[in-house]
């Protein structure tokens, strides 16, 4: 399998326009235009009945400590975890292209629903939903894609993984509110063929991307 994009080259840096946040010299950081990047795939593995797709970032601080504190900086040993930007099932076996904005056109404060995604795919939820928990204006459900907004003060630049899965299942047997790992877990045996594709982002002016 092949997974291209038109939006950014693989491991080159993704543009603002894909960013949810861009650099903001005052505030370090503000909202961005979020609009998901074009993507397409080829040489797909005989006997696929449909796909996946997921976009993580494995940078994430474990601790939050250090987060996007004034005077302070993420320090570039801390161990990191997964922060899942970006999940659909279900896309249909004959779809191969997904086009700039297909599944996000802006920043929907609260989330988007979980309505069908393009192509009557249907929409995971991704971890803003945890960071914004709590929040009066942004907390909700964050369902399908939003894109980067690493720590404006961490040493590392962030790396977002785009991975389709090809299957051997016309439905991935995932339901309710589901996120990156359940989708993980429940593609286990039945996929045929993957591809990635990874794109960096930071909103520190000090690390090169």
């Amino acid at each position: 399998m092949k997974l291209t994009s038109n939006s950014f080259s693989d491991g080159t840096a993704i543009p603002v326009k894909h960013a949810f946040c861009r650099p903001e010299p005052d505030t370090h950081a503000s909202l961005s235009d979020n609009i998901s990047p074009q993507l397409s795939w080829g040489d797909v593995p005989d006997g696929t009945k449909s796909f996946a797709l997921i976009c993580h970032d494995p940078d994430v601080p474990s601790k939050p400590d250090d987060v996007n504190q004034e005077g302070r900086s993420v320090p570039a040993d801390l161990p990191r975890v997964d922060f899942f930007h970006w999940v659909l099932v279900d896309i249909p076996a004959g779809v191969t292209d997904l086009e700039a904005g297909a599944d996000s056109d802006g920043i929907t404060p609260k989330g988007k629903d979980e309505t069908q995604g393009p192509h009557g795919s249907r929409r995971g939820i991704n971890n803003y939903t945890n960071w914004f928990e709590g929040d009066a204006d942004m907390g909700g459900d964050y369902f399908g894609y939003d894109g980067p907004c690493p720590p404006w003060n961490d040493t590392i630049p962030h790396h977002y993984v785009f991975t389709l899965y090809a299957l051997d299942i016309e439905t991935c047997p995932t339901e309710g509110a589901f996120g990156g790992d359940s989708v993980r877990q429940a593609i286990e045996g039945h996929v045929l063929g993957q591809a990635s594709i990874t794109g960096l982002y930071s909103l520190n002016p000090d690390v090169a991307v």
